[in-house]
C-alpha cells in the first residue's frame, strides 16, 4: 500500500503493515493548483518504505524516479520543507515584489511579467553557473548602504515585508557568500545601527 503525502513517511501506515501489507509512500515534486490535472511524465518522485512497496511504486511508471530511499524516510519532512521553499515560498516572494511594483505605479500585469522575466533569468543562471555565480544584487557586492535603504523603504509596507527581506538577506549571506561570517557580521552591524537611529528619532526599528 502506498500513500502520496509529501510530509509523512511510510510509518503512518504501520497499522496496515501490522496486518501484513507492504507499505510505502510516493510523492511527486509537482504543484497541484486544483485547476487542472498536471501531467506527471518526467517529474521527480520521492519514494520510500518497504522494499516491496518501493518496487511497486517504481513500476507504476517509467517516469517515476526514486530520490529518497528507505533509509531516508526519517527525514522526509525535510524533503517536503525543501519543496515548499522552492514553490509556495517563492510564490509569496513573487507576489510581495509584485505588490511593491504596483505601489510605485506599475499595473499588475506589467509588474508580474517584468518580475517573472527577471526570476527566470536568475534561475537559468543558477542552472548554468551555480548559485554563487548567479547571485547578484547589493548584498552580493557587500553594499550595505543599499541593503539598509531597501529595509527602510520596506517599513512603509506591512511588517512582514521587511521581516522577510531581513531573513532572506541573512539566508543569502549564509548560503551564497564566499565569507558568510563576515557578511553576517556586516548585517548585524547594519541592524544595530538602524536600531540606534530609530531610538534617536523616536521611531521603531
Amino acid at each position: 500500500m502506498l500513500h502520496t503525502s509529501g510530509a509523512l513517511n511510510a510509518r503512518v501506515l504501520d497499522p496496515v503493515k501490522a496486518c501484513g501489507a507492504a507499505v510505502g509512500s510516493m510523492h511527486p515534486l509537482q504543484s497541484f493548483s486544483g485547476v487542472a490535472v498536471p501531467a506527471l511524465e518526467g517529474r521527480v518522485f520521492a519514494v520510500e518504505g518497504d522494499s516491496q512497496a518501493v518496487r511497486a511504486a517504481r513500476q507504476i511508471g517509467a517516469f517515476a524516479r526514486r530520490i529518497a530511499g528507505e533509509n531516508a524516510s526519517g527525514k522526509k519532512v525535510l524533503y517536503h520543507a525543501a519543496a515548499t521553499m522552492s514553490a509556495s515560498n517563492v510564490l509569496a516572494m513573487e507576489e510581495a515584489a509584485t505588490q511593491l511594483l504596483i505601489s510605485v505605479g506599475m499595473k499588475r500585469g506589467q509588474a508580474t511579467r517584468a518580475l517573472l522575466t527577471l526570476t527566470r533569468q536568475v534561475l537559468e543562471n543558477m542552472e548554468q553557473l551555480g548559485p554563487r555565480a548567479a547571485w547578484t544584487g547589493p548584498l552580493s557586492r557587500g553594499d550595505f548602504n543599499v541593503v539598509e535603504a531597501h529595509l527602510e523603504a520596506l517599513r512603509e509596507s506591512p511588517a512582514e515585508f521587511a521581516l522577510a527581506h531581513e531573513a532572506l538577506n541573512r539566508l543569502a549571506a549564509r548560503l551564497l557568500s564566499q565569507d558568510a561570517p563576515q557578511m553576517l557580521a556586516g548585517l548585524d552591524k547594519m541592524a544595530a545601527g538602524t536600531k540606534v537611529k530609530a531610538k534617536a528619532t523616536g521611531g521603531n526599528a
